[in-house]
């Protein structure tokens, strides 16, 4: 595969009415590559935006670098291929530079077999969000029966049929990783493991492993940011030491993240100030220069 642009947008958390206008002040500040999935449920918003930057002349499809995830619900082998191409479909685009499994466990699917009506089947297209956690009765999530070994035959065939050009994982632990990359007769290994990762959380050990395997380590939440975390552009050693470089927190932190070898992404609520700061000062922060530079 080709270079993975190291520094990319991810679109989680983007309300649909500010996202489309995101990614436009993204592309042109030299951002090609953008993180979406189908659990976001704004990815047409997101196809809108690039389309609207294509259209103008501002950018080529071939320049772009467009992930985006498999959801739990769909991890039976049948229902892979139709979550990608409502993606792509939503998206408007032709293929995906990379599909991930968003997480290594599997819900149980929205109906059985995925076999009901064409009306509510178009319901649950048409209504992101609507089964995307089913519950039991003391509103715990019902997990599925489909080991992702077999999710992953299924998500290379995306690859073999040209729906996808490259297929990872996300939010894969070591033993998890370590299963899928000896199973037997794997056809595609994993180009990348998508996980949480900033100065709280630096996983060390869990990108060793990955580079010892020949995995990339993309790292989303570089600005912190957890369930009940903190907003780590407001953390005072990150501010001391974005002092020390003469740089702002969001350019500090993305900064961490590369120099434990992770390709990055600021979430979209915190992109403006991360734009901004690349904007600003053309000189280069050691770890993160400039967007369209960057490839990991």
């Amino acid at each position: 595969m080709g270079d993975i642009p190291a520094v990319g947008l991810s679109c989680w958390k983007a309300s649909p009415g500010k996202v489309t206008e995101a990614v436009k002040v993204a592309i042109d500040a030299g951002y090609r590559h953008f993180n979406c999935a189908y659990f976001y449920h704004n990815e047409k918003e997101v196809g809108a935006g690039i389309r609207y930057k294509i259209k103008e002349g501002a950018i080529r499809r071939e320049d772009l670098f467009i992930a985006s995830k498999l959801w739990c619900t769909c991890h039976k082998k049948s229902l892979v291929k139709t979550a990608c191409r409502r993606s792509l479909k939503a998206l408007k685009l032709n293929y995906l530079d990379l599909y991930l499994i968003h997480w290594p466990m599997g819900f149980k699917p929205p109906h059985p077999e995925w076999i009901m009506s064409c009306s509510e089947l178009s319901f649950c297209l048409s209504h992101p969000g609507v089964h995307d956690l089913p519950l039991d009765e003391s509103d715990m999530v019902i997990p599925g029966d489909t080991d992702f070994l077999d999710t992953w035959e299924a998500m290379e065939d995306l690859v073999i049929t040209g729906l996808v050009k490259n297929i990872g994982v996300s939010n894969f632990n070591h033993e998890q990783l370590e299963r899928l990359l000896n199973k037997p007769g794997l056809r595609f290994k994993p180009v990348t493991n998508q996980i949480e990762c900033h100065p709280y959380l630096t996983q060390k050990n869990l990108i060793s492993f990955c580079q010892s395997r020949g995995v990339s380590v993309t790292a989303y939440r570089p600005l912190g940011g957890s369930c009940e975390g903190v907003d780590l552009i407001d953390d005072p050693v990150i501010q001391r030491i974005a002092k020390e470089h003469s740089k702002s927190p969001a350019q500090t932190l993305p900064a961490l993240s590369r120099s434990w070898s992770a390709a990055t992404f600021p979430v979209t609520q915190a992109m403006y100030s991360c734009l901004q700061a690349c904007l600003d000062s053309e000189e280069e922060l050691p770890g993160l220069p400039l967007p369209h530079h960057l490839h990991a």
